[in-house]
């Protein structure tokens, strides 16, 4: 039985203000804990994550990590980085970054690595457009995301990533896939962890995310390959929050 989890993605959002109010109230609402829980903050707030959630069940991790160890690359957050404010996790390939920062990838496997290599779990997102799930090719399109993964990682550290579906027609959209829709994408997705590696497949948590809210949750979750959300909108507000959680 593998454990949830449930990552909230805060994304371009926050102020050293608006964060610590939040993270007041999802700690005050966070009663008891059946899976795990992580948010994932913009690079300048890890520092108040890591005061704000040491010694909580709540874990915390960055929104992207660079392929490079260092060196000059202005902008860029190193993975080691991200170590030194004790981050658990970090978002690769989210849909956003291929979209908005060409992504290919090649490249998003490559962070893949660094971040494993450096000790974090990556949380490697996957997903389709609107116009690649009408033309039939969704199982194309994320297989082919998985498999440039897939091609650079063993079977040990194919164990310790997790992968996020996120259909990229309902983030944001008001969208959602229907929980049958979304079972189906995370069973191809994990019969084809099951060809590179049966034991790593049983044991790495594919999220969904697609505009998971408190009143899809249940139904969602309840899906046999569905092992959490991660989490955007919904993430930037307690109760919505902590209700995702609860449903977990």
């Amino acid at each position: 039985m593998r454990r949830k989890l449930v990552a909230g993605n805060w994304k371009m959002n926050g102020g050293l203000a608006f964060n610590a109010a939040l993270l007041a109230e999802i700690k005050a609402g966070l009663k008891q804990v059946d899976c795990d829980v992580a948010l994932c903050a913009p690079a300048p707030y890890l520092a108040q994550c890591q005061s704000e959630l040491a010694g909580t069940p709540i874990g915390w991790g960055g929104q992207d990590l660079s392929a490079h160890a260092a060196g000059a690359y202005t902008g860029e957050v190193a993975a080691s980085m991200l170590q030194d404010f004790s981050c658990q996790y970090v978002i690769v390939g989210h849909s956003e970054r291929r979209a908005y920062h060409a992504e290919s990838n090649e490249l998003v496997a490559q962070k893949a690595l660094r971040a494993l290599q450096t000790g974090l779990t990556p949380i490697v997102c996957v997903g389709e457009t609107l116009a690649e799930r009408e033309a039939g090719r969704t199982d194309e399109v994320v297989g082919q995301q998985l498999d440039a993964v897939l091609q650079l990682l063993d079977g040990a550290e194919l164990a310790k990533i997790v992968v996020a579906y996120e259909p990229v027609w309902a983030i944001g959209t008001g969208k959602t896939a229907t929980p049958q829709m979304a079972q189906d994408v995370h069973a191809a997705l994990r019969a084809k962890l099951s060809a590179k590696n049966a034991g790593a497949a049983n044991v790495v948590k594919i999220l969904y995310g697609g505009s998971m809210k408190p009143d899809n949750a249940g139904e969602l979750l309840a899906m046999p390959d569905i092992d959490g959300g991660l989490i955007g909108g919904a993430a930037l507000k307690a109760a919505d929050f902590l209700a995702i959680i609860a449903a977990a």
